[in-house]
């Protein structure tokens, strides 16, 4: 079979891991907004319970910021900026391309034009911790469980 590597990770893998963390990134959307919400609420835009922000930002982050691994502060401020940088720039993709974004920060406090702020930063900063503390191991060992 074919395989293709890309930052020493084979594409089966990499692919694999993208599709693990927008299926995660959904479901905690999902379960975020709807306890938000007080009603179930669906966070997915494409057919099915993925959302690709979260496949892009995750394994973005992961290769990114793998030399700082076990420097959980550098882990912590880096990836929080990465993550805002890059819901930013999705935000400016979307809105050119679609008219609209998917998100809207407008009353949260600390906010930049609706689509970026200050709770979300820190949370982006609080998961690269997790992704690398514990997060792409179990995503790795997941994968491996089938074929």
């Amino acid at each position: 079979m074919w395989s293709r590597e890309f930052f020493g990770v084979d594409s089966y893998h990499l692919i694999q891991w993208f599709l693990v963390y927008s299926i995660l990134g959904w479901m905690v959307e999902s379960v975020y907004m709807s306890l938000c919400n007080r009603r179930l609420t669906n966070r997915g835009f494409v057919k099915g319970p993925v959302c690709p922000i979260y496949g892009f930002g995750a394994l973005g982050v992961y290769f990114i910021l793998r030399p700082f691994d076990g420097h959980y502060i550098v882990l912590y401020f880096m990836g929080a900026l990465m993550a805002t940088s890059f819901e930013f720039m999705v935000a400016k993709f979307m809105r050119y391309f679609f008219g609209a974004v998917w998100w809207d920060y407008q009353d949260k406090p600390f906010n930049y034009q609706g689509v970026v702020c200050l709770e979300s930063t820190l949370a982006w900063g609080l998961y690269t911790i997790l992704l690398f503390g514990f997060l792409q191991r179990m995503v790795e060992h997941l994968v491996e469980m089938y074929s």
